[in-house]
């Protein structure tokens, strides 16, 4: 893979094909980024994703080197300080590092390229966040999760009803596709670097709906944190864009949002197990499970998706991990 006088010390283990590595040299820090799965986007459109954001004074990792060939770049090492560690110190202000990360999120809504370069010199542009692509990614709950727990004689008649719900869910957003979105804007892909605030994982970025990344933060799958808590950092987003949303537009989008990006991730959980042996991303469901009840029960726009899943996945099966 790499030169055999390099030390590299394997760093990190994600959800995706890629490998991470740190290389240390003469006391400077970089990592090594390999991948021969989904090389493109893993490697090619990561960088030149970063190098867009960059443009726009945004904390990203900076390219130093490329081998394609050989399957690797080696990138600006933003050390190990993501949010989610610094949330989980009890001496940390949970609220500031939250509006901190606000405050990051609407630097990146406020770009407005859509184009940019790889370091092949090839243009690159940002592809649209549309209905299909959202429709595909919350259908990985039936694909993947929901063949589990319902009989396969009855899968079938379950998939059309689950498919129809999200199909009427995605005809309710009213939002434009206009907005720079990460994509997995969460607190273990914030890093805190140089007492700034950066981005990593930028490689699936999409031009969307400015509701679904801060839907990705506040109901983020990772970390724990309850109504009043979701609702001050909620309501400081709103504060911090006044005159740019309509708010009830907004809520509506971040509420179905938040319930397909969540059908999505306990879709994508299931089948890492099922498929990676990547096992650890299971114990995360239940409160996956939690986040969809909280945005589905006061809200009559998800009154047939909510009697849906309540016929067929009990309190156990939610809480299994």
């Amino acid at each position: 893979m790499l030169s055999g006088k390099l030390k590299l010390k394997k760093i990190k283990d994600d959800a995706s094909f890629r490998s991470f590595y740190r290389k240390k040299k003469d006391n400077k820090k970089s990592i090594i980024v390999y991948a021969t799965k989904e090389k493109k986007k893993n490697l090619l459109i990561y960088d030149a994703v970063n190098s867009l954001l960059i443009k726009n004074k945004i904390l990203a990792p900076k390219l130093y080197k490329e081998n394609y060939k050989k399957n690797f770049i080696e990138i600006e090492d933003f050390g190990d300080n993501t949010v989610f560690k610094l949330l989980k110190k009890k001496r940390n202000n949970k609220v500031n590092l939250y509006k901190k990360s606000i405050i990051l999120l609407n630097k990146i809504q406020k770009i407005k390229q859509n184009e940019t370069k790889t370091f092949q010199g090839k243009n690159y542009k940002i592809p649209i966040y549309d209905d299909n692509k959202l429709f595909n990614e919350a259908k990985l709950f039936s694909d993947w999760y929901a063949k589990k727990y319902i009989a396969q004689k009855k899968i079938s008649n379950f998939n059309f009803k689950i498919n129809k719900q999200i199909k009427f869910l995605l005809s309710k957003l009213r939002s434009k596709n206009d907005i720079f979105v990460h994509r997995d804007f969460h607190v273990s892909n914030l890093m805190k670097y140089n007492k700034q605030l950066g981005i990593i994982d930028t490689q699936d970025a999409l031009i969307g709906n400015r509701a679904y990344d801060l839907a990705s933060l506040i109901d983020d799958v990772r970390f724990k944190s309850n109504k009043n808590f979701k609702d001050s950092i909620y309501n400081y987003y709103l504060k911090s864009n006044k005159n740019k949303n309509n708010e009830v537009i907004l809520l509506n989008d971040f509420e179905i949002l938040s319930v397909l990006r969540n059908m999505k991730i306990i879709g994508i959980f299931t089948r890492l197990a099922a498929r990676d042996k990547k096992k650890k991303y299971l114990k995360l469901i239940p409160y996956a499970w939690k986040l969809i009840e909280l945005r589905i029960k006061n809200n009559k726009i998800f009154d047939g998706l909510k009697k849906l899943l309540d016929i067929n996945f009990s309190k156990e099966i939610r809480n299994y991990k």
